[in-house]
């Protein structure tokens, strides 16, 4: 059997795409100065 190409990993995933890795540049600070509702899913 052959392995898939897409393994999801959510650690790998959240690291990447998650709230933290958001603020860490400056997406969050952006958005709430925009007055969001919602910052990060």
């Amino acid at each position: 059997m052959m392995k898939r190409t897409y393994q999801p990993n959510n650690r790998k995933k959240a690291k990447k795409h998650g709230f933290f890795a958001r603020v860490k540049t400056n997406v969050i600070k952006k958005r709430r100065a925009k007055g969001r509702k919602q910052l990060a899913k």
